[in-house]
C-alpha cells in the first residue's frame, strides 16, 4: 500500500516559523516534523511514500531526497506556490497512488499510532481514524455506529485525526483545482460508504508554535503510550 503525506499547507499559524521554512520541516525532538512521520511509516511497513508541497517545498525535497536513507521511497507531487487544499492535492497526486486503496496521512500530526493495522483492512470509499477531541476541538467532527461506519449525527463525536485509507474511486470525476477533502467525506458518509475507528494512541495536531513546544517536551519526556 502507497502512503500520501499531505504536507502542502503554508502554516499561517505557525508564523514568523513558516516564513522562510515549510512547517513539516519544523524541528521537534531534534528531527523536522515530516522525518518523525517518515521513519515511522517505514517501521509499519510503508516505504513507498508520496509527498505534496507548496509553499518552500523543494527545502522538503532538498532534505529527504529519494528517501533511501531513512529505508523509504519518496515522490512528490509538486503544486508549486497555489496550495490544493485537501482532496485537490490528493487528486493531483493520484497518477503518483495507483488503482489500489492508499494510505493518507497529514504532515502536521504527530503520533505513535500502529500504521501497519491498516494495510490490509477491507473498506469500501474511506475508512478513517479518529481520536479523542484535544482542547482545541472540542466539538469533534464526527461518530461512529455499532456497524463501525462514521456518521454525522451522533451521541459522541470523536475528532478525525488526519490519517485516512482511501480508494482512487472517492476521487474519481473531480475536476483538479482547489478542493478540500471534507465535503467528499461527507458525501460519502450520507452513504454509508466509510468505516472508522478510535484509537487512543498518543496524538497531536501541531498547529501552532505553543503545540509544537508541547510537542518537543513530549518527546523528551513522553507520557503517553499507544494502545
Amino acid at each position: 500500500m502507497k502512503v500520501m503525506i499531505l504536507a502542502a499547507g503554508r502554516g499561517e499559524r505557525m508564523r514568523p516559523l513558516t516564513d522562510h521554512t515549510p512547517k513539516p520541516l519544523l524541528m521537534a525532538g531534534g528531527k523536522p516534523l515530516i522525518e518523525h512521520t517518515v521513519k515511522q511509516l517505514v517501521e509499519n511497513g510503508f516505504e513507498d511514500i508520496v509527498i505534496n508541497h507548496a509553499h518552500l517545498g523543494l527545502q522538503i525535497e532538498d532534505y529527504l531526497g529519494n528517501g533511501h536513507q531513512l529505508g523509504a521511497n519518496i515522490y512528490y507531487s509538486a503544486e508549486g506556490e497555489l496550495a490544493l487544499e485537501t482532496a485537490g492535492g490528493i487528486i493531483n497526486a493520484l497518477p503518483l497512488l495507483g488503482d489500489d486503496r492508499f494510505l493518507v496521512v497529514n504532515g502536521d500530526i504527530a503520533t505513535d499510532f500502529a500504521f501497519a493495522g491498516l494495510k490490509n483492512l477491507n473498506i469500501d470509499l474511506a475508512h478513517l481514524v479518529l481520536v479523542d477531541n484535544p482542547a482545541h476541538h472540542k466539538e469533534g467532527d464526527f461518530g461512529l455506529n455499532p456497524k463501525g461506519l462514521v456518521v454525522t449525527t451522533s451521541a459522541e463525536f470523536f475528532t478525525f485525526s488526519g490519517i485516512g485509507v482511501y480508494r482512487p474511486e472517492l476521487f474519481y470525476n473531480i475536476a483538479q483545482g482547489p478542493r478540500k477533502l471534507g465535503p467528499l467525506l461527507r458525501q460519502a458518509i450520507a452513504c454509508n460508504r466509510v468505516s472508522g475507528q478510535k484509537t487512543d494512541s498518543f496524538w497531536m495536531d501541531i498547529g501552532t508554535p505553543e503545540r509544537l513546544a508541547e510537542l518537543n517536551a513530549h518527546y523528551t519526556n513522553p507520557i503517553r503510550t499507544s494502545s
